[in-house]
């Protein structure tokens, strides 16, 4: 059914939803729109509406290609929109989960364009603070890039910030979609640019393999391997490429590259990768750790319903709607304590998801031990058939009357 929304636009079809609202199809006087409605509980809070209308001529005023942009910000009674761009076509997300992965100069393509729309957006001092396949949108009208990618364009700008306010999270609370926070966030540090490359850096490595390097299992272990985990190469791509993904997942803030400097680099690796196929990997198994990093308190009743995350909930973000559909699992943020030092500390330095050939079972893994474990009962029962082997030898070696010396010394001593 559609509803006024503001005194120029009119909102007829919900296209999507997440954590922070609903995308609707709507109209404006210059033709069709996207709308995003926030939360009614957000739209009701006057210091998030304060801020809403501060950060309306940054987000107005960020124009570009690879940009989704915000031509209106409407503050209304209980509602609270942005009014976007429409973009006919889809997310990456949507790809990703009908190919599973996409070939190297599809994915490189696409994570260039992204960093493009980056950079502009931090020369403008916006940083996006949510960059994920969700928020990424492929343009299906427009020319065919570098392998058949479509152009890709950034989304969501201001979301992260507005729903970020100083009295929803304090320093003790962390704001974001686990499997691309980077260390810093974890860590309690306040976000700057960097931490958009480390989450471009994680969607690139997503596109290449099929699985983020820290995700899987309850996302408290995602926060710790995120500080004290690094990653090992994915087999079948050039090295040089292999080196930017490292040098943007780095932990430390200040070695990353710039967005610009990582637009750049990535299009000089596209000859490189025409022709390259999809990376033949499995996903590493999820082990379940010890002593999770717990949500905030009152966080994950009050936001997900008092209801046990599924397993592909506990994989990406814990979903913040209440009563939301399976759709959910794509929601912006999940709410969380930041972990304490030791809990940081506790997880082992190393590589926690190894990628693996197909079929093969990770080193340390669930069924990694399972084998290791089949292998030791299989060479405990040969052991014990060989020595078995071995006395039915020796008792019939007797039984001949023909033993050596060395035989009769186990004879029963003889009578007086």
């Amino acid at each position: 059914m559609a509803r006024k929304i503001g005194s120029r636009y009119t909102a007829n079809q919900i296209l999507g939803r997440g954590s922070a609202g609903t995308v609707w199809l709507g109209e404006g006087p210059e033709g069709p729109v996207a709308i995003k409605m926030l939360r009614e509980d957000l739209a009701s809070d006057q210091e998030l509406v304060s801020r809403f209308v501060q950060e309306r001529t940054a987000l107005l005023g960020l124009e570009h290609p690879n940009v989704v942009s915000v031509r209106d910000l409407v503050v209304d009674g209980n509602d609270l929109a942005l009014v976007m761009d429409l973009v006919r076509g889809t997310d990456l997300r949507t790809r990703l989960e009908r190919e599973r992965r996409l070939a190297p100069e599809a994915a490189v393509a696409i994570v260039a364009d992204v960093a493009d729309g980056l950079a502009a957006a931090h020369r403008a001092g916006v940083v996006h603070r949510d960059v994920k396949p969700e928020n990424v949108l492929l343009d299906m009208q427009g020319p065919l890039g570098p392998g058949g990618s479509h152009r890709a364009l950034l989304t969501d700008f201001g979301v992260a910030k507005l729903i970020d306010t100083a009295r929803r999270t304090r320093a003790t609370k962390i704001i974001g979609t686990p499997d691309y926070l980077a260390p810093e966030i974890v860590e309690g540090l306040p976000p700057r640019a960097a931490v958009d490359i480390y989450a471009l850096a994680t969607v690139l490595y997503e596109l290449l393999a099929g699985f983020t390097p820290f995700g899987g299992g309850h996302p408290g272990a995602v926060l710790r391997r995120h500080v004290t985990e690094t990653v090992v190469p994915l087999p079948g791509i050039p090295e040089e490429l292999w080196q930017l993904i490292i040098q943007c997942l780095a932990k430390a803030p200040a070695s990353r590259l710039r967005a610009s400097e990582l637009a750049v680099r990535l299009r000089e690796q596209l000859p490189s990768l025409a022709g390259l196929p999809p990376l033949d990997v499995d996903e590493p198994d999820t082990d379940v750790e010890a002593e999770p990093v717990a949500p905030a308190a009152g966080e994950r009743d009050r936001d997900a319903g008092g209801v046990e995350p599924t397993a592909r909930e506990r994989r990406g973000a814990v979903p913040l709607v209440r009563g939301a559909q399976p759709d959910s699992n794509r929601d912006t943020h999940t709410s969380m304590r930041v972990p304490a030092p030791d809990e940081l500390a506790g997880g082992a330095h190393g590589t926690a998801r190894v990628p693996r050939a197909p079929g093969a079972p990770r080193p340390g893994s669930a069924r990694n031990r399972a084998a290791t474990r089949r292998r030791r009962v299989a060479l405990g029962a040969g052991a014990v058939a060989l020595v078995a082997a071995v006395g039915v030898g020796a008792w019939l070696a007797s039984a001949d009357g023909e033993g050596t010396p060395g035989e009769t010394e186990h004879s029963a001593p003889a009578g007086p």
